[in-house]
């Protein structure tokens, strides 16, 4: 079977190293080998992280810990609520998910490739402080909006939060920007920071990460239903002891523990500039062909670029065109589906492979 060479924005293309190192024999979970496995990886990861606290693991992907977040660090009842700022399709199942969840829930929504300013998060913070005497128990903030390829400006957003309402906690999604592009968990001072492992990370998919605060965690103490699988006192209580509550993914783990060697060896900045450079590479060759990036341009994204597909083409044909000679994008995500199509360029990506991808592009495009 010919193998086809994934650039869409996860699962992406996995080493064949790191899938080999998934297939080392079993250990006990509870064993003294699962526990040095996993003070390794809880070492590495904290690294990857920029942090010197906690970084918990799941079973899940980062879904899972959207809900983690929210039921953990937004209290019950009409005192209680959570902003949810949304961008874009993932942003906004992200606030459909507090919602489930039961949370008091305002939506701060810009148009899709529009950022969430700071100006506009500064208004609507200000207006829940002048209208009522409690501020917003958290703010969900998705860091890179994979469905318009779109990069929120996190610290800035970060610092109004601290400025006017500094007793709301900070959750943030980097599902697909954690590991392409830095971000200071301990000098941000973020409250949650959560991703998975089948994007930047160059993973198989299965496992979800997120830093977490002393804060958040006195948060999770005072609600009483956070449920039992995604609960934070609970993930705390087996992190101390190099564990996990429940089964974890032990052959994921050994992969994990291969992949964070690799990425700290490349060095973590060396990482992020490469991703930037692949991301640069992809933008000219977008304007160059003549399409145009549906992102604003001072917030256009290191990890994936959504192409405006000004020429009209078919994504469709043109993803049949790619498969027959080893390649995959993504088309438009949702009612962008045909409008756009994404390329990504994250994980381990070389720039050779993306343009041998540009090339059987290009290939395409001349046909007419």
């Amino acid at each position: 079977m010919q193998h086809t060479r994934l650039f869409i924005p996860g699962p992406v293309e996995v080493r064949p190293s790191i899938l080999a190192a998934q297939h080392k024999p079993m250990i006990g979970h509870r064993s003294k080998a699962f526990e040095t496995l996993f003070a390794d990886i809880q070492h590495k990861l904290r690294q990857v992280f920029y942090t010197q606290g906690r970084v918990f693991i799941s079973n899940s992907s980062g879904t899972g810990l959207w809900e983690a977040a929210v039921r953990n660090c937004v209290g019950d009842g009409p005192d209680h609520a959570v902003m949810a700022t949304v961008c874009g399709a993932f942003s906004e199942r992200w606030a459909d998910v507090c919602e489930r969840n039961g949370k008091n829930t305002t939506w701060l929504r810009v148009t899709e490739g529009k950022p969430i300013t700071p100006n506009l998060l500064r208004g609507a913070l200000q207006q829940r402080a002048d209208a009522f005497n409690t501020p917003y128990d958290a703010v969900t903030l998705v860091h890179n909006e994979t469905s318009v390829g779109l990069t929120n400006p996190l610290v800035e957003l970060v610092a109004v939060i601290k400025e006017v309402s500094p007793s709301t906690l900070i959750l943030v999604d980097a599902v697909s920007s954690l590991g392409g592009v830095k971000i200071d968990f301990d000098e941000l001072g973020l409250d949650v920071l959560l991703t998975s492992s089948q994007k930047c990370f160059g993973l198989p998919p299965g496992l979800a990460f997120a830093a977490v605060s002393d804060r958040a965690l006195e948060r999770a103490k005072s609600i009483k239903h956070r449920g039992y699988y995604f609960d934070f006192i609970e993930l705390e209580a087996l992190l101390k002891k190099n564990n996990t509550p429940a089964t974890p993914a032990i052959s994921l783990m050994f992969a994990l523990d291969q992949q964070l060697d690799d990425m700290l060896t490349e060095g973590l900045e060396n990482r992020f500039a490469r991703h930037a450079h692949l991301a640069q590479i992809t933008r000219d060759w977008a304007e160059e062909m003549g399409f145009g990036l549906f992102a604003e341009a001072a917030y256009r994204s290191d990890t994936v670029t959504c192409v405006a597909n000004t020429r009209q083409i078919d994504v469709g044909v043109m993803n049949a065109f790619l498969a027959e000679r080893g390649y995959e994008i993504s088309d438009g995500y949702g009612k962008l589906k045909g409008r756009t199509f994404r390329i990504a360029h994250m994980a381990d990506t070389s720039e050779a492979e993306l343009r041998g991808l540009l090339a059987a592009m290009n290939e395409f495009l001349s046909m007419g």
